[in-house]
C-alpha cells in the first residue's frame, strides 16, 4: 500500500510539472539540433594493416597467434610516435603540428585479429584518406628499417671482409702472373707458396659469402611483416555531427535534468499542495478541494454558476459534512484559515449557499470582525451587524436576508477595539444559542488561527472547525502550529479545504468530471437559475 502511495505521488508530480518536463526535453532537443546544424561536417578514413609473425619453428600455432596480437598491439602505440607523424607532415606539407594530428588519428587493434586500423578525421573526405594512407606507408617503411638495423652491422662486417678478401685474391692472381714460368727452384717455391696463399684466400671468401647469406635468410625468417592490408577510400558521409543522435540525446537529458529539478523544487517546498500532503502533515481529512476561480469571476460560484465543478466542490464539501456529524451533530461550523488571503471569507460564504440550497435554514456569521468581507461579497450594507447585536443582546433588525432562499447574514458591524473579548464574551455564547433555535446551521467566518486569538475562541463555541488552506501557498509549520492551537483549547477540527487548487494541472484536481457530465445531473430549475445568474452577470 505504501508503494502504490509513492508511485502515485511521483506521477502527481510529474503531471505538476508536465509543461516544464515537455518544455526542457524540447528546448534541450532544438538547440541540440541548431548547434549540431553549424558545425562542419567531420570526415573519417581508415586504412588497414596486417601484422605477420616471423616464421619459426620453436613455438606452436597457438602462441604464434598470441604473439602477433600482442605484437599488434605494441605496433598500434608506435603509429602515432613522433617519427611517424613528422614524417607524414613533412611529405604531405601540412600546416599543423604533431599534437594536432595525433588528435585527429584514432588507432584500433581489430579484436582477435592481427590487423590494426589508422583511421583519420578530417572537414576534407579527400585529405582524410590521403593521410590515413600516407600513415599507413610511412610506418610500413620505418618499421620494415628498424627491424633490418638489426642485422645491418653483422652484414656489413662481412661485406667488407669479403671486399678485402676479393683484393687479396685479385692482387695475388697478378703476382703468379707476374712471376711467369717458374725456371729456378726458387722461382718454384715462391709460385707454389703464392699459390697456396691464394688457395686459402679462396676458401676463406667462399666461407664469408656462405655466412653472409645465411645470416640474410635469417634476417628474412626473424623479420616480423607488416603489410597494407586495405588502403584507406575516401568517405562520402560525415560522421560527426550525428543530428539525429544529439538530438535525441539533448532530448533524453533535457527531460532527466528537468525531472530531477522538479522533484528538487518539490523536496524544497513546504507548502500543502495535495489531500495526501495534508493527510500526512495534519493528520486531517480533506473535505473537499475547491478549484481556483478565474480571474474576474464572482466569488459566490453557487449562485453565479451552480453547474461549475467549483459548485460541485461545495456540494462535496456540504455532504462530507453532513457524514463527519453523524454521532455529533454539527450545527455551528466555524471556517478558519492558518493566515491571511487563503480564501476562508469565500468557502463560508458559499459553504452557506450550500447548506441553504439543500433545504436548511442557514444564517452567515461574520466574526472576522478586524477585516470584514461577506457584506461585500453579498452587497449587503454592514450596519451594526456582529458588533451591535452583542452590545444590545439580540439580533432583532440586524440579520439579512439575502438572494439565496433560506440564507441570512448578520455581518460584522462596525470594528470594535477589543474583538476578542466580544468573541469570548457570554453574550457571544448567548447569541450561539439564540441562532440554534431559530436556524438549522450556523457558519461563522472568523480570523485567520495565526493572526490573534479570535479564532481560539469562537473554535470553543463552536460544534466543529473547518480549516482552509490554500493549496500551493499555505506553508506546512502554518497549517501544523493552526490546528494544535485550535485543538489546545479543545476545538473540534473536522477536516480541512485545500482552496484554489489548480483545475490545468493534473495530479489533485481529479475530484470532478467534466462540466457536461453536469448538465445533464441537476433538474430544469436549477438549470434555469444557472442562466439566469449568468445572463446578469454577463449584463
Amino acid at each position: 500500500m505504501e508503494e502504490e502511495i509513492d508511485l502515485r505521488q511521483y506521477l502527481q508530480v510529474l503531471r505538476r510539472w508536465v509543461w516544464l518536463i515537455l518544455g526542457c526535453t524540447v528546448v534541450a532537443a532544438l538547440a541540440a539540433f541548431i548547434v549540431s546544424s553549424q558545425l562542419p561536417p567531420v570526415y573519417s578514413a581508415s586504412a588497414t594493416l596486417l601484422v605477420r609473425l616471423a616464421p619459426s619453428s620453436g613455438i606452436n600455432e597457438y602462441t604464434a597467434v598470441l604473439t602477433s596480437e600482442r605484437l599488434a598491439t605494441t605496433y598500434s602505440q608506435m603509429v602515432t610516435g613522433r617519427p611517424v607523424m613528422e614524417e607524414v607532415i613533412q611529405q604531405m606539407g601540412l600546416p599543423e603540428t604533431v599534437e594536432r594530428l595525433v588528435k585527429r588519428v584514432k588507432v584500433e587493434v581489430l579484436r582477435n585479429t592481427q590487423l590494426i586500423r589508422v583511421s583519420v578525421e578530417d572537414t576534407d573526405p579527400a585529405r582524410a584518406a590521403d593521410i590515413a594512407n600516407t600513415i599507413a606507408a610511412v610506418f610500413v617503411k620505418q618499421t620494415q628499417a628498424i627491424q633490418q638495423s638489426r642485422y645491418a652491422d653483422s652484414l656489413a662486417s662481412l661485406q667488407a671482409q669479403m671486399e678485402e678478401l676479393a683484393r687479396l685474391i685479385r692482387e695475388t692472381q697478378i703476382e703468379l702472373e707476374r712471376l711467369g714460368e717458374p725456371r729456378t727452384e726458387q722461382e718454384k717455391a715462391n709460385k707454389a707458396q703464392l699459390e697456396s696463399i691464394l688457395a686459402g684466400y679462396r676458401n676463406t671468401y667462399v666461407g664469408l659469402v656462405q655466412s653472409y647469406e645465411q645470416m640474410r635468410l635469417t634476417a628474412t625468417q626473424s623479420t616480423d611483416t607488416l603489410v597494407i592490408f586495405e588502403e584507406a577510400r575516401v568517405p562520402t558521409e560525415p560522421v560527426r555531427p550525428r543530428k539525429l543522435m544529439n538530438t535525441a540525446l539533448a532530448a533524453v537529458l533535457g527531460a532527466m535534468v528537468s525531472v530531477g529539478a522538479a522533484f528538487v523544487i518539490e523536496y524544497l517546498d513546504d507548502t500543502l499542495k495535495t489531500p495526501d500532503d495534508v493527510n500526512r502533515t495534519l493528520g486531517l481529512p480533506t473535505l473537499s478541494a475547491i478549484g481556483r476561480l478565474e480571474e474576474g469571476q464572482n466569488e459566490l460560484i453557487m449562485t453565479a454558476d451552480p453547474l461549475s465543478p467549483v459548485s460541485e466542490a461545495f456540494r462535496v464539501l456540504r455532504t462530507n459534512i453532513r457524514y463527519s456529524s453523524v454521532d455529533r451533530p454539527l450545527q455551528v461550523l466555524l471556517v478558519t484559515s492558518p493566515g491571511p488571503e487563503e480564501g476562508k471569507s469565500t468557502v463560508a460564504a458559499n459553504l452557506a449557499t450550500a447548506l441553504a440550497q439543500a433545504g436548511l435554514r442557514t444564517v452567515l456569521l461574520d466574526a472576522d470582525m478586524r477585516r470584514p468581507r461577506l457584506h461585500r461579497l453579498f452587497g449587503l450594507h454592514p450596519r451594526e451587524g456582529l458588533a451591535g447585536a452583542l452590545l444590545a443582546g439580540s439580533t432583532d433588525g440586524r440579520l439579512q436576508p439575502t438572494e439565496v432562499e433560506g440564507l441570512s447574514i448578520l455581518p460584522a458591524g462596525e470594528k470594535p477595539p477589543n474583538p476578542v473579548e466580544l468573541l469570548g464574551s457570554q453574550r457571544m455564547r448567548e447569541l450561539r444559542e439564540e441562532l440554534r433555535k431559530s436556524f438549522d446551521a450556523v457558519v461563522l467566518d472568523s480570523p485567520p488561527v495565526l493572526i490573534g486569538a479570535d479564532a481560539a475562541v469562537l473554535g470553543q463555541i463552536a460544534d466543529g472547525v473547518l480549516l482552509v488552506v490554500n493549496a500551493g501557498e499555505t506553508r506546512r509549520e502554518m497549517a501544523r502550529q493552526a490546528v494544535e492551537s485550535l485543538r489546545q483549547v479543545g476545538a473540534n477540527v473536522i477536516g480541512v479545504v485545500l482552496n484554489r487548487v489548480p483545475t490545468r494541472r493534473g495530479g489533485y484536481y481529479y475530484y470532478y468530471p467534466h462540466y457536461h457530465y453536469y448538465q445533464g445531473y441537476y433538474g430544469e430549475e436549477e438549470k434555469a437559475k444557472g442562466k439566469k445568474h449568468r445572463k446578469r452577470r454577463r449584463a
